[in-house]
């Protein structure tokens, strides 16, 4: 039984060691902000960051976060940088559907950990992978810049 640490607290979940992250968060530890979308990494809905950086959980195997720091959107705005990200998401009303908007808020997060004034080219690369089916890219790069300039 691996031992994950995730949002701050350890805990040993009953799952195989190559049960994707993914379904560990959401079924096991009942954290079900995480969301599956394509299953094969494409479209960016299971988002988590796993020693900082983001991850696409529905491909990553529980034994490869043993030992590492997992976070995932219920805990992002204990961030200082996550926390900007979600009142920008709020304060421009980023979300249409809202089931991509955990993994984009995961990835906007760490662009902004890494590359605080991030250009044009830093957002679309970081932000690249994330899909939304509603076209919110518009109002999410606005929310990535007012989140900058905080």
């Amino acid at each position: 039984m691996p031992a994950l640490t995730i949002n701050g607290n350890t805990t040993t979940l009953d799952v195989p060691d190559d049960m994707p992250l993914l379904w560990a968060l959401r079924d096991v530890a009942g954290l079900t902000g995480t969301k599956f979308g394509c299953g094969v990494a494409m479209c960016g809905a299971c988002t988590v960051h796993l020693d900082g950086q983001p991850i696409r959980s529905c491909v990553t195997p529980v034994s490869s976060a043993v030992g590492k720091k997992i976070v995932t959107i219920e805990a992002i705005g204990n961030d200082p940088v996550g926390a900007k990200v979600q009142d920008a998401w709020r304060q421009i009303d980023v979300v249409q559907c809202g089931y991509c908007q955990s993994g984009q808020i995961m990835s906007a997060t760490a662009l902004l950990q890494s590359t605080p004034t991030p250009s044009d080219s830093d957002i679309d690369n970081a932000m690249a992978g994330n899909i939304c089916r509603c076209g919110t890219y518009g109002r999410i790069r606005k929310a990535i810049k007012i989140a900058a300039s905080k």
